[in-house]
């Protein structure tokens, strides 16, 4: 998750030309007359060895209203309370105009952090916008000219340590995963208990309207976010600590996420992406389905990201109080569960109702039951037995006539659990016989339901001579000969 960098500021001021500067890139109009920029729009920013997500947004007009200029300032403020840092552009020609001013105090109550660029700084006609700016109460303004590229240095030295510290921020709350295991672990059924210091972090995640704020709500105990019957309130990933029966945990609501081909709205493609992000900074993912329409194509697609990302996965059945029929309900839901998602077979299955609170307790196991599985270890011997039982009963193919061996196998690694089996020829190991084999391991040693990666790995033959040329005839007769005399 990189530093997110939001362009504001009033009409015309040059933000949608800094914004083509960073990214390096001409993505937004730009032209003299205010009001070009509409949408909220999302790029890549690079500046030197700095990497961040940049956003421009509308220029800030006074309107409160329903009207376009309205829509777009509620928009603009959207993306202030999304991003990490603001960059508040006034005009240095122009000065600082009283709708500045009011703009200058929003930012100062909404935003954590602010800088204050003087754009158009270029010549001797700004010096007196340039030290007017200094009384907005923002600090010391950075000189700029968006279009020249001039200031861009000192843009640099102000966001450097703001970009370490979310970089920092960020990789201590990033989960640990892909953790090596010790060979010599004493406790192979040792799993790290979450702490108030590093809680067990949970994203909620599903189509709009599934009801993922209720869900969260409900567990928190208290109306901690907006919820409604309209489709897509939550618009950006938030995360809540809370303790639940006892277990710390970093709770993620996300935005609803749809097909792609219905994300118009610029804000909504934002909300989706940090949907995705709020997905590889937890531990169990939760995909959360309404019981009217369970299943549907965006579902997969989530819950498939999830395992692709290595995530401990539960479904969640959300609205399950107004279900009529619950039992033949349930079992087409696991008959399709098991058809549709064959890659988490075996995860975790739950009924809640978000409204009413009914089933917390079962999700609350669900999660933890997928966290001690996605934390597995299983002892080398134990595997290396499983694994001759596997081959008797169904030996790999011989491609070509030649016969793959498989020798060895080990847990290289948990969360999720990871495997190596050395043998001959792993390029030649077809995909079935693969799935044969973490199908197998799902089984045998009860690891439903989490990512299982198996890797196979080629091992050198012990014959010291394999690889060197045979002697030909002349050379043979040359050494005989030699040794005859």
């Amino acid at each position: 998750m990189t530093m997110t960098l939001a362009i504001v500021g009033r009409p015309n001021v040059g933000k949608s030309t800094l914004f083509n500067r960073l990214v390096g890139k001409r993505l937004a109009l730009v032209d003299d007359q205010p009001g070009v920029t509409r949408d909220l729009r999302e790029g890549a920013g690079r500046l030197a060895d700095l990497r961040f997500t940049v956003i421009d947004t509308a220029g800030l007009e006074e309107a409160t209203d329903d009207s376009l200029q309205g829509r777009m300032r509620r928009l603009t403020e959207r993306a202030v309370d999304m991003a990490d840092v603001c960059l508040f552009m006034i005009d240095a020609r122009a000065g600082v105009t009283p709708t500045d001013e009011i703009f200058a105090d929003i930012l100062r109550k909404r935003a954590d952090n602010v800088l204050l660029a003087a754009n158009k700084g270029e010549g001797s006609a700004a010096d007196a916008g340039v030290l007017e700016a200094f009384s907005l109460g923002l600090g010391e303004p950075i000189r700029l000219s968006a279009e020249h590229g001039e200031g861009l240095n000192d843009l640099y030295a102000q966001l450097q340590p703001l970009a370490d510290l979310y970089e920092e921020k960020n990789a201590q709350e990033a989960p640990e995963t892909d953790v090596i295991v010790d060979e010599d672990e004493d406790d192979p059924d040792y799993v790290p208990q979450p702490t108030n210091a590093k809680p067990l972090q949970v994203a909620v995640v599903g189509r709009p309207n599934a009801g993922k704020s209720t869900l969260i709500n409900q567990i928190v105990g208290e109306d901690r976010l907006l919820t409604g019957p309209e489709a897509g309130i939550t618009r950006d990933a938030i995360s809540l600590r809370t303790d639940w029966d006892g277990t710390p945990m970093r709770i993620f609501d996300t935005a609803g996420m749809r097909k792609r081909a219905k994300v118009q709205e610029k804000l909504e493609k934002l909300s989706v992406s940090d949907g995705l992000r709020a997905v590889k900074f937890a531990e169990v993912v939760v995909v959360l389905l309404d019981a009217a329409i369970p299943f549907e194509q965006q579902d997969l697609r989530i819950a498939d990201l999830a395992e692709r990302e290595g995530r401990a996965v539960v479904i969640a059945i959300n609205k399950w109080d107004i279900e009529d029929d619950k039992q033949a309900k349930l079992k087409e839901l696991k008959e399709s569960f098991e058809r549709l998602l064959p890659q988490l077979k075996g995860a975790p299955l739950v009924t809640v109702s978000a409204k009413t609170g009914r089933g917390l307790d079962r999700l609350h196991g669900a999660i933890m039951r997928a966290y001690d599985v996605w934390n597995r270890r299983v002892p080398t011997a134990a595997l290396n037995r499983w694994l001759t039982g596997m081959l008797e009963q169904h030996p790999p193919p011989a491609p070509q006539g030649k016969r793959i061996k498989l020798r060895y196998m080990t847990q290289a690694k948990t969360r999720p659990p990871g495997f190596v089996v050395m043998c001959s020829h792993p390029d030649k190991v077809p995909e079935s016989y693969n799935r044969y084999l973490v199908n197998g391991l799902r089984l045998d040693f009860d690891m439903p339901g989490t990512p299982i990666r198996l890797f196979m790995r080629g091992q050198n033959d012990a014959n010291p001579y394999k690889g060197r040329k045979k002697a030909g005839p002349s050379k043979l007769r040359k050494h005989t000969e030699g040794r005859r005399t």
